[in-house]
């Protein structure tokens, strides 16, 4: 199946370079609004460059890759779906739930897949533990926490204010992959219940290239709350972009029988830690399982795991065998509803039931990701 770019920033590399990792990724053609960057792209890689109207028109293309940013997702899916073309977006679905549900609804009347990341859950540290709580590892999950603090993208990303617009926040921009990981582990969330503030509605740009500007803040940069799932869990979370430094793990899960840490989801590898009731904790290694050999540098030099481009790669591999996707509509529309009451219920500090109860994503077995893998 032939892939098109919409979208040719920075993520649009990784996807191009997953053409590489996996064997059924096939990307044709690109486009941007900035038709440079689409020029510049198609150059590189060696492809052709279209508008975006052309692109979605191209009757080669079966795929449409939508890495615009998050409030034209929802225009750029529907566009696709319109046009007889499949779609993978990246995350999130859309800045509302009531724009996931038109999505919902024109891809069942045009019997098309869209498929949404993160994909970072089916990596080896998430289905490792996966694994290890459905194998009673840590007896029954009933309470949790998960935390994302840092002190925000205005001091690295060269253009961050969409970052504190609608739609983005800490909880839309990196609780994605933290509600994905927990919904693969833990099942579909009933209820939430949270609180939040703006410590700073100015933000000052303290990267390059717009060093000094000032940045409106108009979402909320700390949310904290506590998650009710279906199978009577309850999970708590701090999300902000409000502290400098603190000393929280990323993830931790605990059970009747013990408790288990797991790695930032944001990352396809991490070692977990298990204790089985008082006993010493146990570091489980991920590193050796198919999308944990690490296989690219960050920006320390460190070697990490990035098989970004396996969620596209598992949908395709579905529409061929019409079986749904891993990262399904259903879960990144219940994501999507879970982030939306969040920031809804910590307006009035009440708690909202979800409409929206999916499926598990099924295990990713190594024997499967072998068979996509070049």
């Amino acid at each position: 199946m032939n892939i098109g770019i919409i979208g040719c920033g920075n993520i649009s590399d990784t996807y191009f370079n997953s053409q590489q990792i996996f064997n059924n990724i096939n990307i044709i053609g690109c486009s941007d609004i900035l038709e440079g960057l689409a020029d510049s792209k198609a150059e590189k890689y060696q492809i052709k460059s279209y508008s975006v109207e052309g692109l979605l028109k191209n009757k080669d293309i079966d795929i449409i890759l939508n890495l615009t940013i998050p409030n034209v997702h929802k225009d750029i899916i529907i566009k696709s779906l319109k046009n007889g073309k499949h779609c993978f977006s990246e995350k999130p679905l859309a800045t509302n739930f009531k724009d996931g549900l038109e999505i919902e609804e024109t891809a069942k009347i045009n019997n098309l897949q869209v498929g949404c990341a993160p994909d970072t859950f089916l990596g080896a540290a998430g289905q490792k533990a996966r694994s290890l709580i459905e194998n009673q590892e840590i007896g029954k999950v009933v309470l949790g926490t998960f935390n994302i603090m840092s002190h925000g993208m205005e001091d690295w990303h060269p253009n961050p204010e969409f970052f504190f617009k609608p739609g983005a926040g800490p909880v839309f921009d990196l609780g994605v992959y933290y509600l994905t990981q927990l919904i693969n582990l833990n099942g579909p969330i009933r209820n939430v219940i949270a609180s939040s503030s703006t410590v700073q509605q100015k933000r000052i740009i303290s990267s390059k290239p717009r060093f000094g500007d000032k940045i409106t803040v108009e979402t909320p940069t700390t949310l904290m709350g506590i998650l009710e799932f279906h199978n009577e869990s309850k999970i708590q979370f701090n999300c902000s972009w409000d502290i400098w430094k603190h000393s929280h793990t990323n993830m931790e899960l605990y059970g009747l029988d013990g408790t288990i840490i797991i790695p930032d989801p944001n990352f396809f590898s991490g070692n977990i830690l298990v204790s089985n009731k008082n006993n010493e904790w146990k570091e489980v290694n991920n590193d050796g399982m198919l999308l944990g050999i690490p296989n690219t540098t960050d920006n320390n030099g460190k070697k990490i795991a990035n098989y970004r481009g396996i969620g596209l790669s598992d949908m395709i591999n579905s529409i061929l065998k019409n079986k749904k996707p891993r990262c399904s509509l259903d879960l990144s529309l219940h994501v999507l509803e879970v982030m939306e009451s969040i920031i809804r219920s910590s307006e009035k500090e009440n708690k909202i039931e979800l409409k929206t109860k999916p499926q598990k994503p099924e295990i990713l077995t190594e024997n499967e990701i072998s068979l996509l893998k070049i």
